[in-house]
Order: structure tokens, then C-alpha cells, then sequence
């Protein structure tokens, strides 16, 4: 039976030897699917220097009728699966299993009529903890993001969910 919890979460995202940090403060609402399986959906602002810039009357129009972009979240003790949709120029699915090279995909919005070109990359989970019980209370996930053999970085994400 799906049962659900309005939550406030805090989601950061850190790279280790980057200078990459980005973390967001919202409301989630999580779903239990079973026992260890999760989902977890929050919304948050198109960040400002994704879009471009706009004149007052456009980004009156946009805050009213296209404000968030939506973060999916599957989550159990065993792999993460997070998925953006948004309507700003990027969405995004990634998926996380520890020991497991992972594929991110991503998906470019273009202004052309050809519709939207994608590319992938891959991470490799390093470490993946899933804390709390009965409800999940903290998910760290470490990684590293790859394309072909370059590396693009080490990551820590962390998912606190306030009880």
C-alpha cells in the first residue's frame, strides 16, 4: 500500500575536488512503496542563471506559470535513481548503485525544431548508505562522474529528511 509524508528536506550536492556546491532547502513529499523502497518528489526554483534574462513583464509571466522544476527521487538501501524535469533547457535522470558504474543521462532543450538532443555519462558509486527506519532520515551517496575515460569529478550528495 503506497502511504505518504510531507516533509522538510535539505538535498546538497559537493564535489571534492571541484569547485562545485549547490544545496536546496524545500518540502518533499515521500511515498513509501514497501518496507525499503522510497520515493521522494520536491520541487525548487529554476535557478536564475539557467534561463535568460528576461524582461519584467516576461519573468512575471514565468514566475506565475512556469516556476519549478521537479525532482524525482527512487530510493532503497540498494540504489538511487533521481530524475529532474524542469521547464527551463535541462532534465536529467541518474542512477546510483554501490560497486556499479551508473549511466547519467541528460537532455538539452533546443530553440529548434528538431526537439531535444541528449548525452550520457557515466558514474561510479563508491558508497551508497540509506538511514533511518521505519522512514528513511539521511541518504549520503559518494561518486564519481566519468565520460569515456576522463574523469569528471568526485561527489558527496546528502539527502537530510526532517521528522
Amino acid at each position: 500500500m503506497l502511504t505518504h509524508h510531507r516533509k522538510p528536506v535539505c538535498l546538497s550536492l559537493v564535489s571534492t575536488d571541484l569547485p562545485v556546491w549547490s544545496t536546496v532547502e524545500t518540502a518533499a513529499t515521500l511515498y513509501q512503496k514497501d518496507q525499503e523502497r522510497f520515493h521522494l518528489l520536491l520541487s525548487e526554483p529554476i535557478p536564475p542563471e539557467w534561463e535568460p534574462e528576461q524582461t519584467m513583464v516576461d519573468h512575471t509571466y514565468r514566475a506565475r506559470h512556469n516556476p519549478l522544476r521537479m525532482l524525482w527521487m527512487e530510493i532503497s538501501p540498494y540504489r538511487v535513481i533521481m530524475t529532474m524535469q524542469g521547464n527551463g533547457k535541462l532534465s536529467y535522470r541518474h542512477f546510483w548503485e554501490q560497486g556499479v558504474y551508473g549511466v547519467n543521462r541528460y537532455w538539452l532543450q533546443s530553440d529548434s525544431l528538431q526537439g531535444h538532443d541528449g548525452f550520457r555519462l557515466r558514474n561510479y558509486t563508491r558508497s551508497l548508505k540509506l538511514e533511518g527506519r521505519p522512514l528513511p532520515q539521511h541518504l549520503r551517496l559518494e561518486y564519481e562522474l566519468w565520460s569515456e575515460q576522463v574523469q569528471l569529478g568526485r561527489y558527496v550528495l546528502n539527502l537530510d529528511i526532517h521528522h
